[in-house]
């Protein structure tokens, strides 16, 4: 009868057990999205030019991927730098080895094997932010988009502005991050169509030498590549009233723009597996160009008494 008490109480012992095991594995299951999601950046370097003494400027812009795998197997090169990656100079050499030995260093994620897109069939992998640097190169300046980091974005149905951060001025006394946008959405039922910028807005970002005008995205619309987009200017005009009374007023006219880019027929050569959308491959060559189609008359007297004529175009098309 002594050994009743010790008995009962081994069996509540592991009873207990059992069921705090249960209990943990319900309040901490697996997250098969979490675990299989791979959304970052990897290093994707591409020739700019030749800096103002000559020697080849190489960067890493990076990509946006939908895959994880040996980091060593991830950097990339535009074809233009091949010709270039035994004459790099020293300072792109450094960093270039920088880059690769952090990405050595960090842990190896799973590759994902499967046709399912990495952020899941209602995401995309896109940049969560990107930085503008100028470079002085021998022919002039140029800027170059650097993409900071990724994250997996949720595919918009309708055609809408979406926030887009760049960072000006980096590690300057001037770092700016501005909200410049970006269009995003469905292509639309009709063939060609796509999500465009049709109205653009402006912000003043303060450098050392003056004001610089940043152009932003303010709205979007389903477009075909080549459209016409909104471009208001002011003129002095001069009218007269019933009574003969001189008049000098500020006449505001829509003179449009031709925006977008034209091609011949579908460039793409080779898609990616796990999103159709994405394409891995361009044929080269150049597209026609988007040119005024049609136009209309604006005539008024200026402020100097003299008529004058401004044409504001009305429709676009592509060109070659």
């Amino acid at each position: 009868m002594d050994m009743l008490p010790l008995y009962v109480f081994l069996l509540l012992c592991g009873y207990h057990q059992a069921l705090t095991a249960v209990l943990s594995k319900h309040k901490e299951p697996r997250n098969l999205f979490t675990e299989r999601a791979c959304c970052r950046r990897q290093s994707h370097f591409v020739f700019i030019g030749q800096d103002i003494s000559g020697s080849p400027v190489n960067m890493d812009v990076g990509i946006c991927r939908t895959h994880c795998g040996d980091p060593s197997r991830t950097q990339t090169f535009e074809p233009t730098l091949q010709g270039h990656s035994k004459h790099i100079s020293m300072l792109d050499f450094l960093r270039s080895k920088k880059i690769r030995t952090q990405r050595l260093a960090a842990p190896e994620l799973p590759e994902i094997t499967d046709g399912v897109p990495s952020c899941g069939t209602g995401a995309i992998c896109e940049p969560t932010g990107m930085r503008v640097e100028k470079m002085m190169l021998f022919d002039g300046l140029r800027e170059v988009e650097i993409i900071e980091d990724c994250h997996c974005e949720t595919k918009m149905t309708q055609c809408v502005r979406v926030p887009s951060l760049r960072t000006y001025f980096f590690e300057t006394p001037y770092e700016t991050v501005i909200d410049v946008g970006k269009c995003s959405g469905s292509k639309g039922d009709s063939e060609g169509f796509s999500c465009m910028p049709t109205k653009f807005d402006s912000a003043l970002v303060e450098t050392p030498n003056q004001l610089e005008l940043i152009q932003t995205v303010a709205g979007c619309e389903l477009k075909e590549g080549c459209y016409r987009i909104p471009y208001v200017e002011y003129h002095h005009e001069i009218t007269y009233s019933k009574d003969g009374i001189k008049e000098e007023r500020l006449k505001e006219i829509d003179v449009g723009r031709c925006y977008g880019s034209c091609t011949t027929g579908n460039r793409c050569l080779l898609r990616s597996a796990s999103d159709s959308e994405e394409c891995l491959l361009w044929a080269e060559g150049q597209g026609t160009a988007c040119v005024p189609q049609g136009y209309e008359s604006h005539m008024f007297l200026n402020q100097h008494g003299q008529t004058r004529t401004i044409l504001a175009i009305t429709s676009c098309l592509c060109q070659s």
